[in-house]
């Protein structure tokens, strides 16, 4: 594996630069930093997921957005978006070594970050936001390893999926029993007690999948798991539809 030095962009972003057998290529690591930041700073970390492969921005740019509303100062926290060779489904391929994702966002970029800009010694707390698949990917990697996160949050996102045939799912789950593996409402059940009982779980409004949206609410009514949900207002499905700024809110809150 190798990981460059950042590169400062126009904007503000650090680029980093990644060659990692856990992906097609090279993929780049974006942070955006507060504008008073120091190493010694106990800061959060805001993984803000992807939705599409390499740097796509059809659904528009959530740097971007974190920008406009200026969410890294008001929070005070760092926001990294890393960047993948597939579809981000945040899943392993069953035999397909360059399709790691959740092997490399976990075993990579979350190391990486930690030690490049957060307190020596010191676990950062570690937030999760994302919308359709990227908001999936949000909440299957906090319920598949609640001790590394604090929190997650999604928009718009189809999380009661169950079957790989659509979104480009099959790229990377492959098989159904590796989606089952993955899969959002299968995981409610097991991960309830290591939950908690803070609301760690956020669900912010629909575009496209309000069902969905609606079916995993009563599913985690239905398990006890506190969680914060919001049934509207309809949006776009985008990043810059409007709904980011509140679920930075809900996920910057200290539990």
């Amino acid at each position: 594996m190798k990981i460059s030095s950042a590169v400062s962009q126009p904007d503000g972003t650090l680029t980093h630069t990644v060659a990692s057998p856990f992906q097609l290529g090279e993929t780049k690591i974006h942070v955006l930093l507060p504008n008073e930041f120091g190493t010694e700073d106990e800061l959060s970390v805001m993984y803000i997921l992807p939705v599409e492969p390499h740097d796509g921005e059809q659904c528009g740019d959530p740097l971007t957005e974190v920008r406009k509303h200026d969410l890294h100062n008001r929070h005070r926290l760092i926001f990294v978006k890393p960047t993948f060779s597939h579809p981000p489904w945040y899943a392993d391929h069953p035999t397909d070594p360059a399709i790691r994702q959740e092997t490399y966002f976990l075993t990579l970029v979350v190391p990486f970050i930690d030690q490049t800009y957060c307190t020596p010694g010191k676990i950062p707390r570690r937030l999760l936001v994302g919308f359709s698949k990227s908001g999936w990917g949000a909440f299957s990697l906090i319920l598949r390893h609640p001790q590394m996160f604090a929190r997650a949050a999604a928009f718009d996102a189809p999380l009661a999926w169950q079957s790989p045939n659509r979104y480009g799912m099959a790229e990377v789950f492959e098989t159904q029993a590796n989606l089952d593996k993955y899969s959002v409402p299968e995981l409610l059940e097991p991960s309830a007690a290591k939950l908690g009982s803070e609301a760690r779980l956020g669900l912010y409004g629909y575009g496209e999948f309000r069902g969905h949206h609606q079916f995993l609410h009563y599913r985690l009514l239905h398990f006890d798991i506190p969680h914060d949900y919001a049934d509207g207002p309809k949006r776009e499905h985008r990043w810059d539809s409007g709904w980011l700024p509140g679920a930075v809110d809900f996920l910057s809150r200290q539990l």
